[in-house]
């Protein structure tokens, strides 16, 4: 069985990654106030129970409103 520490160089990055990936995608959702779809409780709702990259990138693709 394969130990923790093999796959550490891999999921330290992927985790930093996904942490800057929230934080930035929340960030655009408390600072603006129209979205394409729903509104800012849902999709703050979708981005923290979807954490693992798929919540952000739903909202990028489906809720962030066009400039």
């Amino acid at each position: 069985m394969p130990d923790i520490k093999e796959f550490l160089p891999l999921l330290i990055p992927l985790a930093v990654v996904e942490f800057i990936l929230l934080g930035y995608t929340l960030y655009h959702i408390l600072t603006h106030k129209t979205y394409r779809r729903g509104s800012r409780g849902l999709w703050i709702a979708v981005v923290l129970i979807g954490m693992e990259f798929i919540g952000p990138i739903l909202y990028f693709l489906l809720g962030k409103e066009e400039a």
